[in-house]
């Protein structure tokens, strides 16, 4: 490749992204906090219930992120400008169409939300009337997927952050006016968060125009064949990921009220821990593929080993930091005496989770920036295999205990079926 891979330049791609996850959480505690000022406890569980829907309607989409920060990054090594452009041009109109879609399904996608997670009448009304305003974000929303991928693709983290940080910034500005100011509850709440996703998708266009100039061959079979088995791929693989963690959930609230609950205390690390490997993650999927995209094998090797250096190191300051301040950390996020102490007893496998599951995470970075998701795909499949197996064998016996071991069995499998695999990424080179 023609610019050397460093410490420096994974650092300039990593840590923007690492910034702009961390605005994530701060937005909904801030949108918790306004509605809380209604003095009402429906408005805030209103508001927690959709986004929580939204949200996981939206993760379906999130293929459109990985396979097109895969897809460009490779373009833009191989030095194709034009199919760099006609890529993202592929994605923005898939997004459209499923965001549009979302819009005219509405009906039956809340309907059966509310039939699986059902609420209060007062909270389902309320709740309602948020996602009726919402859903017509969608095509933002599932469109800055699309931006996302293609801005990491090609280095422009920054990009990405000021993108989040605008939306965010925004977002919060208008709760305050909407909610506060005006006396909107809930419906305001949304209505800030949908104009804060259309400027937001504004905003990212407007800083990857140029990748929206010179596009060549958009409609041409064998890209959009390539593009569809991609997608296809990573959408497989992420359903078998988040069926892994909702029953990782279920079989929790077997477990008891006290440990379910110090279940999703704990759970937060690990939302900490992929908030700030990603950054990592993201820096392998961008290298890798500009260096399989200019057919440069030992940049392939090299990108790889640098990024996950960093990841590992990122992994063990994680692990440190939970050891030394767990406690500290389940104190601010719970309460309940019981649920504190039982936090305490399982928080030894949080301190193991970042250090068992940084394979499996910078792994997926170099994956996904080769575009093996074949591979990926199929390392999932017997990964959630021996994850059931897992479970079956440890829970009866160990409970709860038996339930965080089997989910690091998970990730560490994750990591060494990918491991396993990973000549395939350097010797698809040498064909």
């Amino acid at each position: 490749m023609s610019r050397p891979i460093t410490n420096g330049r994974v650092l300039r791609i990593a840590a923007p992204i690492v910034l702009a996850n961390a605005t994530v959480p701060l937005l909904g505690a801030v949108n918790t906090g306004v509605v809380g000022q209604l003095g009402q406890a429906a408005p805030i569980g209103a508001v927690g219930i959709g986004a929580v829907i939204l949200a996981s309607v939206y993760w379906i989409f999130g293929f459109l992120r990985m396979g097109t920060s895969g897809l460009v990054a490779q373009a833009h090594g191989a030095g194709d400008t034009g199919e760099r452009a006609a890529i993202l041009i592929r994605a923005l109109v898939v997004a459209g169409v499923a965001g549009l879609a979302l819009v005219a399904l509405q009906g039956p996608v809340v309907w059966g939300a509310f039939r699986l997670a059902p609420a209060s009448a007062e909270v389902e009304a309320l709740s309602r009337q948020y996602l009726a305003i919402r859903i017509w974000g969608a095509p933002a929303t599932i469109a800055l997927y699309a931006v996302t991928g293609w801005l990491i693709a090609v280095e422009r983290t920054r990009a990405v952050l000021a993108v989040q940080l605008w939306m965010n910034g925004l977002n919060v500005a208008l709760d305050l006016w909407f909610v506060l100011g005006l006396g909107w509850g809930v419906p305001g709440v949304a209505v800030a968060t949908l104009i804060a996703e259309w400027s937001g998708l504004a905003v990212g266009l407007w800083l990857c125009r140029d990748g929206l100039s010179g596009a060549a061959g958009v409609l041409a079979v064998g890209p959009l064949r390539r593009m569809l088995a991609v997608n296809t791929d990573i959408m497989i693989r992420s359903v078998c990921l988040q069926a892994s963690f909702t029953t990782f959930l279920f079989l929790g609230a077997a477990q008891g009220d006290v440990r379910l609950a110090a279940n999703q205390v704990l759970l937060q690390f690990l939302e900490i821990t992929a908030y700030a490997l990603d950054g990592f993650a993201f820096a392998a999927e961008t290298l890798v593929g500009q260096a399989v995209g200019a057919r440069s094998r030992p940049g392939v090797r090299r990108a790889a080993v640098v990024a996950s250096q960093w990841g590992v190191g990122g992994a063990v300051a994680l692990a440190a930091v939970f050891l030394a301040a767990g406690p500290a950390i389940i104190d601010l996020m719970a309460t309940a005496p019981e649920v504190r102490a039982a936090a305490r007893d399982y928080l030894p496998w949080l301190v193991a989770a970042p250090l068992i599951g940084v394979a499996s995470w910078m792994l997926d970075g170099v994956f996904i920036g080769a575009t093996m998701t074949r591979d990926m795909r199929n390392a999932m499949f017997v990964s959630v295999l021996v994850y059931g197996v897992a479970l079956a064998a440890l829970v009866p016996v160990f409970g709860n205990h038996g339930l965080w071991a089997a989910l690091m069995v998970l990730n560490a499998v994750r990591g060494i079926t990918m491991a396993l695999r990973y000549p395939r990424v350097e010797a698809r080179l040498s064909e």
